[in-house]
């Protein structure tokens, strides 16, 4: 979350808060012919609303001063407020966040990838969509939102002839308590777009788990496990693109790995050369 916009608000909030207390103090020193510290304490309690007691403007230009300060100061006076809460709770939004993508990274490094790559291989149009991330540390914020939309259109698809039911069955299988223990983390509760992926990808390895031999079914069912892999694979490639933003911008040397890692450039390789 960028928090210089915050910090933007917050500063011009508070020269206006403490310009309207010095504005306030002289202007009640000057209009009800108080002492400093009775000046100063109006200026607060007009602000603060809290209310005058005893001591209270007399004078007619002090009263008309007064609603002025009221309807400034207390605006003022908010704003500072909402914008401090704001400032921190976009601080512990930042933190939550990094752990949430920490998490995301374990995902893709130990699941993800290795399925996009599957999903992929029987995907007929995987050209097309190959076009469009092979990410690059040349890519803007406007370059990463142009491909997401772009995506919202795309036909995914998995052909049946292309895929091997019973290797992707074992690779699942072999990854089901990592992904029971991905679903336990309370950290993701806040994040629904990778908490549906992993519910995509648990639903698609529980219908493996019930079939003995996924290649030796009818048509039929095959077409329906190819429905529950293109689902997972639809926002496999939605999630990968969004992490992908996420290093870059906050993690270069994490975004270089997974730039030559990137499961859809086949020619992609961890060495540098």
């Amino acid at each position: 979350m960028n928090q210089e916009p915050i910090r933007f608000r917050l500063t011009i909030y508070l020269i206006i808060f403490f310009a309207v207390l010095v504005g306030g103090t002289v202007g009640f020193k000057v209009l009800e012919g108080k002492s400093w510290i009775d000046s100063f304490y109006f200026i607060v309690v007009t602000m603060a609303t809290v209310g005058y007691g005893d001591v209270h403007p007399v004078t007619s230009p002090g009263k008309f001063f007064t609603i002025f300060l009221i309807i400034l100061g207390v605006s003022t006076f908010l704003g500072v407020f909402a914008n401090g809460a704001e400032l921190i709770l976009s601080r512990e939004k930042r933190i939550q966040m990094g752990k949430m993508n920490m998490v995301i990274g374990v995902f893709f490094s130990e699941v993800g990838a290795k399925l996009i790559r599957n999903f992929s291989a029987a995907d007929p149009h995987f050209d097309e969509i190959q076009k469009g991330m092979i990410v690059t540390e040349k890519w803007t914020h406007q370059d990463f939102l142009a491909v997401s939309e772009h995506l919202k259109t795309f036909q995914y698809g998995i052909e049946i002839s292309k895929t091997d039911f019973s290797s992707l069955k074992d690779f699942l299988l072999r990854q089901r308590d990592f992904l029971v223990r991905l679903l336990e983390n309370p950290i993701l509760l806040d994040h629904e777009s990778f908490t549906d992926l992993l519910r995509a990808v648990f639903h698609l390895t529980e219908e493996l788990t019930y079939r003995e031999d996924p290649n030796q079914l009818p048509d039929t069912d095959q077409a329906h496990i190819a429905g529950d892999m293109k689902r997972a694979y639809h926002l496999l490639v939605h999630q990968w693109l969004e992490y992908m933003e996420y290093l870059k911008v906050n993690y270069p040397y994490l975004f270089s790995l997974a730039m030559r890692t990137n499961p859809f450039d086949q020619q992609a390789s961890p060495i540098i050369k």
